[in-house]
């Protein structure tokens, strides 16, 4: 795409490299920024810079923060003896939105996908371990395995219910009211809400 200024395409160049934006709608979202006025660009462009200096991953359980603890740990209205676990942060949300579910998370950062060159040391699975055996922040009664109902994820279930049985801690799984290869954020709040609400014992 040949464009008359260099500028442009530099803008252009960098908004498309963002997920699901091609160069046709980056070009539209610059043309669009050109109109603003100079001080809206300024703050959008410092509130995209913050996000690399401002936001944290919690200490305990890596989900985003503006301190090194999230919100959701940090709460004491919290159930603290079940720990969700999700495979990424926007799953945190869509399950948070369903305000069914008031224990604590675990993000994995991922699934097991050896194709994808995603192994068991790339997640944050040590971690969880170390949060069940050593019982931080309360001790652990329950660990809800909250995966894709995709092959990776099943693989990831499976490879974490193994590791987790030894510890005595109660394994369950959501219900399959999620359709088979579907996300977590993807699925409506009702359907997700009642899934966390009526999980099984993992394994049946």
């Amino acid at each position: 795409m040949e464009l008359p200024s260099t500028t442009l395409s530099k803008a252009v160049e960098v908004l498309s490299s963002l997920p699901g934006v091609g160069k046709r709608t980056a070009l539209r979202f610059a043309l669009h920024l050109l109109k603003q006025p100079p001080h809206e660009v300024a703050d959008m462009a410092d509130a995209i810079h913050r996000l690399t200096t401002d936001v944290h991953y919690c200490r305990i359980c890596h989900s985003i923060s503006d301190s090194d603890l999230c919100p959701i740990c940090a709460s004491p209205k919290r159930v603290q003896s079940i720990i969700c676990v999700v495979e990424n942060i926007q799953e945190v949300m869509a399950i948070e939105n369903t305000q069914q579910y008031r224990g604590l998370y675990h993000v994995l950062g991922g699934v097991i996908s050896p194709i994808d060159g995603v192994g068991i040391r790339d997640l944050n699975i040590a971690s969880l371990i170390q949060r069940v055996q050593e019982g931080n922040p309360a001790p652990v009664e329950e660990v809800i395995l909250a995966l894709p109902t995709t092959m990776e994820g099943d693989t990831t279930n499976f490879y974490l219910n193994k590791q987790l049985q030894p510890l005595g801690v109660k394994v369950t799984t959501i219900a399959r009211g999620i359709a088979i290869g579907d996300n977590l954020e993807y699925a409506d709040e009702i359907t997700l809400g009642r899934s966390i609400l009526h999980r099984v014992p993992f394994g049946q």
